[in-house]
């Protein structure tokens, strides 16, 4: 692991340490904390309503905490250690964060270790309301041939925005789903594109 992918892994995991438990926060209207006891529900001399659970907090709370326990289990399996005990997420990062100096001998781990960081702490910022970095590209979709291209340097990929952009593959999503787009990672972009799109300094 170089100097770059340690900083930027170092950065995001602390990133997303601080901030998961403001997910926790959010999670129910009025900021408390779901750790918390609330009254119970129902009818208790008089009509009484409990506060829906914000189901887009609710559902990055799990894919967070399920990543953050499968990504330790993972870099543990791989560095041949013991399994990991149980804990919360910020500790488990916690303990991440001790590793960075071994995993970073593992480039492939490495890798796989700041690819998921970046993705959970993405994850974590848009659910609670931070909105993505997004830059026009210039050149055509290889699809569409719109100039509908955008870089997403959060994602490493370039995304084609054009709702009514179609391949060639009868399997694809965007022949089903209203809301897929098509998009290229880094390392497979599409010919006649600027180069680096992304700002990766490659």
């Amino acid at each position: 692991m170089n100097d770059t992918v340690r900083t930027e892994t170092a950065r995001r995991l602390g990133a997303l340490r601080r901030q998961f438990p403001e997910l926790l926060a959010e999670l129910a209207p009025g900021g408390r904390s779901p750790a918390v006891p609330g009254p119970p529900p129902g009818p208790s001399g008089g009509a009484r309503s409990t506060a829906p659970l914000r189901l887009h907090i609710s559902d990055a709370i799990r894919d967070i905490t399920d990543g953050v326990t499968e990504l330790e289990e993972a870099v543990h399996d791989r560095l041949d250690l013991p399994r990991p005990q149980r804990a919360r997420a910020p500790r488990r990062i916690g303990r991440l964060l001790s590793l960075l100096d071994r995993i970073g001998r593992d480039a492939v781990l490495a890798e796989h270790v700041l690819d998921e960081a970046r993705r959970m702490s993405r994850r974590c910022s848009r659910a609670l309301g931070g909105s993505e970095a997004m830059t026009a590209v210039d050149g055509r979709c290889p699809w569409c041939a719109s100039v509908s291209l955008r870089a997403f340097p959060e994602r490493r990929a370039v995304l084609c925005i054009n709702p009514g952009c179609r391949c060639e593959d009868p399997g694809c999503g965007c022949r089903t789903d209203p809301a897929h787009r098509h998009s290229w990672p880094q390392r497979e972009l599409p010919d006649g594109l600027p180069h680096d799109p992304l700002g990766s300094g490659a």
